[in-house]
């Protein structure tokens, strides 16, 4: 497996962050009661650890060791700053309803983890890689969870897809029974722990499930 591609699988896969590493779980189980909102903040996540990924990859040769974690965070903050920003002026509905998790990305251990064990270590393009694939994949439990816990707590799909998307985005929103009253457990608290608990049982599943060995021809399939 080559370097690009080994990169690309640890942060979709072998070492995905909220799977595999565990890392940023508070806003990953606080905000993903539906869909739009674990897209939103996995959305803004990506962001900043790509490019605070590539920035301390740029500046690794000019800041000292001693001070490069305080550098680090200072870095992460002013993204984040921007990203809040840009949120209360072109997504203010959505920004309301993710409220103090946003500014909260600062102390994301996944970003600071990223950028002192790979972008302080490597150039800027794999640097920049590594920070997409891992927000990529973070984003993308995000939206499984949401997907989960809304299917189960409300039984809908793409709820408030206009906070997101625009008024246009309504008719997104699917309705999996008109007669379904939901489930309480699923949008509280512990439901978010016991989804992210069958996701991780998932991937563990996928990865050790038995495969089957490739046998000489005319013989039958081996598994293991």
């Amino acid at each position: 497996m080559t370097a690009r591609n080994e990169i690309i699988n640890n942060g979709l896969w072998g070492n995905n962050v909220a799977l595999v590493q565990l890392l940023g779980l508070c806003p990953l189980l606080a905000v993903t009661s539906t869909l739009v909102n674990g897209i939103g903040l996995g959305i803004a996540t990506l962001i900043v650890l790509t490019l605070s990924n590539g920035i301390v990859s740029l500046i690794r040769g000019f800041v000292r060791s001693e001070v490069r974690l305080p550098v680090f965070v200072l870095i992460i903050a002013s993204l984040v700053t921007m990203i809040e920003l840009v949120m209360k002026a072109m997504f203010y509905d959505l920004y309301l309803v993710l409220g103090i998790f946003i500014p909260l990305i600062v102390t994301n251990c996944a970003i600071i983890g990223r950028a002192e064990s790979f972008a302080s270590r490597s150039p800027v393009g794999p640097a920049l890689l590594d920070g997409l694939m891992m927000g990529l994949g973070f984003l993308v439990v995000l939206a499984l969870l949401g997907a989960l816990r809304e299917i189960i707590g409300y039984g809908t799909l793409f709820a408030q897809a206009e906070l997101m998307f625009g008024e246009g985005a309504r008719a997104l929103t699917l309705v999996i029974n008109p007669d379904y009253r939901g489930f309480l457990l699923a949008i509280l608290p512990p439901g978010a722990f016991f989804g992210l608990a069958l996701l991780i049982v998932g991937k563990n599943w996928f990865d050790l499930r038995p495969r089957e060995k490739i046998s000489p021809v005319g013989a039958l399939p081996r598994q293991v």
